[in-house]
């Protein structure tokens, strides 16, 4: 179902004119609040400053293992994440970055030569394109063509989300990964809140109901999604809270992947899987989302599920997964590593 109210000609004037840089932002909806890794921390000193003061993300969707990869960015902005990800495909990567504001655009395409060149990049292996995310058909992205797409704090702005999260598992490759940041709540915003620009540029007035957001995610052939950090959101406006402060929000980063054997639920099958340690940006153990953590050797149960997402993706090369589906134990006894009070803490997926 579309979400009339929300007036894209209204959010892509907000983030192309309104908002000058990050700091105009009138809640922390869409600023990183998360804790960067070395790696990332060393890449985001080497990007130009100008893309980095004009971005706003409300989270660091950048999945391991992206060596080689092709990378979609959905609503790339000035392309801070898109630039990040080409530095992690390296030189046998690709990258597309597509958004709706020209102003944006302008920022991320004006440096690609530079940026590129600075990371020892041919400028040519990632490109920008100017649209709707809700028709990637229309910018020349064929079906099964990515092997990840990422997005930050963008895809809640849509007013199609059916439309969008149905393009981005046509043109995932099988076994492909959606890994996003984005701002959800425990409960539907009220519609005559969703007409507000400043409520819908601030990233609340779109933000995802998680129950919504499993149910579209099922419609379009994805049974478990899993929630991989989460922080609630803070309204410093008091115009904003007033309207709007009824409402927790919370930012958070999502993995989910384009595998048609996954199960509404969890279970158990009896299988155990090894992280061999492989990944570079994780030596010692590999979060797979809030309550799955492999440290590097140690053998761990898994449900079929999980054996799925780390056997039948890119991740394959880094597990030994022991066992297959061929006895079945019921469900699997599925419980967060940290166990929070936060709405959160249950996961998005079925475990």
């Amino acid at each position: 179902m579309t979400e009339p109210a929300l007036d894209p000609n209204a959010v892509r004037s907000y983030y192309g004119t309104e908002l000058k840089t990050n700091q105009d932002l009138k809640t922390d909806a869409c600023c990183t609040g998360e804790d960067l890794s070395p790696i990332l921390k060393k890449i985001f000193s080497e990007l130009e400053d100008e893309i980095l003061a004009r971005f706003y993300g409300c989270g660091s969707p950048l999945p391991p293992a992206l060596e080689g990869q092709t990378v979609l960015d959905m609503g790339c902005g000035t392309g801070r994440d898109a630039y990040t990800a080409a530095k992690l495909a390296g030189p046998n990567g690709r990258i597309i970055g597509v958004d709706m504001t020209p102003e944006q655009l302008e920022v991320a395409e004006r440096y690609r030569e530079t940026q590129m060149q600075k990371f020892g990049l041919d400028p040519e292996s990632i490109e920008f394109k100017l649209g709707p995310m809700e028709d990637l058909a229309a910018l020349g992205i064929a079906d099964n063509s990515v092997d990840v797409v990422i997005s930050n704090c963008v895809l809640n702005l849509s007013a199609d989300k059916p439309k969008v999260f149905s393009e981005i598992f046509r043109v995932l490759k099988p076994g492909g990964e959606l890994f996003f940041s984005d701002v959800f709540s425990d409960r539907r915003v009220p519609e005559e809140l969703k007409s507000d620009p400043v409520l819908h540029g601030e990233c609340l007035a779109g933000a995802m109901y998680r129950e919504d957001f499993r149910r579209l995610l099922a419609k379009v052939g994805c049974n478990d999604a899993r929630i991989v950090t989460s922080r609630p959101l803070t309204i410093d406006d008091p115009v904003i809270e007033n309207l709007i402060g009824m409402i927790p929000f919370h930012a958070e980063t999502v993995r989910a992947f384009k595998l048609p054997t996954l199960e509404d639920r969890c279970e158990d099958f009896g299988q155990v899987a090894t992280y061999l340690g492989t990944i570079p940006e994780s030596p010692h153990a590999f979060d797979l989302d809030d309550h799955h953590r492999f440290l590097t050797g140690k053998p761990m149960l898994v449900s079929g599920n999980t054996a799925e997402m780390i056997s039948q993706t890119r991740y394959r090369h880094h597990f030994d997964v022991r066992g297959d589906r061929s006895v079945h134990f019921g469900l699997f006894d599925c419980e967060p590593t940290v166990k929070s009070s936060s709405p959160a803490s249950s996961g998005s997926g079925c475990c």
